[in-house]
């Protein structure tokens, strides 16, 4: 859709985005924020809590088609602005890490989901059945904006996705010559490619750790970021991967980098995909 096309390139937005991202950054990196972002669920929390909100409040629009529905649209409409908290600091948490266009669309795909339960928070205090009801619309149908751009983050900027996961399937079985292992820095990472497949080369002494180089969360050049304590940390939003096997040891990554195994044969670093045959 051309009008949000014209969304992303609005930086006229970017008067909101830039303080309130350096307000969601307050949170310090550590449990709390990787909770928030999912690291330990292995992908964003965010849309499973959404989920649980707008069906409530979709329910609660589909009892209100019949008379007598209204206490139970009501619990409904509650239990929705509930789970609606812990949905907003994930949301956050997750927003505050993304690159200027999905920002842009975030903004605005939060003002709506606010608009949406101030609505629903309306119709709780509201006196009579047709004035409950009609917030409740009201709500449903901003919520639903709300869940346009929400998908329009997910699927079309990929916001929230594994931008890790083609590797397994763009690398072939069997094992690969990376290059003479002498001609490889000591202790530095270094960037090679395999094919079409960027990897993140660490060695050390007589052997290497090799992962695939674009960070899972936002394609972030591992191979320019910081080596400490076993873990590689992404320059652009300090995602930190262990070089032992890929896993995820702080956000705002969510999904393990992929990990090759390797062989040094006749002075030649060898790597394939585990379990690639």
């Amino acid at each position: 859709m051309d009008i949000l096309n014209k969304l992303e390139d609005a930086e006229v937005l970017d008067r909101v985005v830039e303080p309130t991202q350096k307000v969601a950054r307050r949170l310090p990196r550590g449990p709390v924020r990787d909770t928030l972002h999912g690291t330990w669920l292995g992908h964003p929390v965010h849309p499973m809590l959404v989920q649980a909100s707008v069906g409530a409040w979709l329910s609660a629009g589909v009892l209100d088609l019949w008379r007598g529905g209204d206490d139970a649209a009501r619990r409904l409409a509650a239990f929705g602005l509930l789970i609606s908290a812990p949905a907003v600091l994930a949301g956050t948490a997750d927003w505050s890490e993304q690159h200027e266009q999905q920002m842009r669309v975030g903004v605005v795909h939060a003002l709506a989901n606010g608009t949406a339960i101030g609505l629903y928070g309306a119709s709780l205090l509201a006196r009579t059945p047709a004035r409950r009801r009609a917030l409740r619309y009201a709500g449903l149908g901003v919520a639903s904006i709300g869940a346009l751009l929400g998908g329009r983050l997910s699927f079309r900027q990929a916001g929230g996705v594994n931008h890790a996961e083609p590797v397994p399937h763009l690398v072939e079985p069997g094992w690969h010559d990376l290059g003479t292992l002498n001609d490889l820095p000591d202790g530095r990472p270094v960037r090679r490619m395999l094919g079409e497949v960027p990897l993140l080369v660490l060695r050390r002494g007589e052997d290497a750790d090799v992962l695939a180089d674009r960070c899972s969360h936002l394609s972030g050049p591992l191979s320019d970021g910081e080596i400490s304590d076993g873990c590689v940390t992404c320059p652009w939003h300090g995602s930190v991967f262990r070089l032992s096997d890929g896993s995820v040891a702080r956000g705002p990554a969510t999904a393990p980098q992929p990990v090759f195994e390797t062989e040094v044969r006749d002075g030649v670093l060898r790597v394939r995909l585990p379990g690639a045959g």
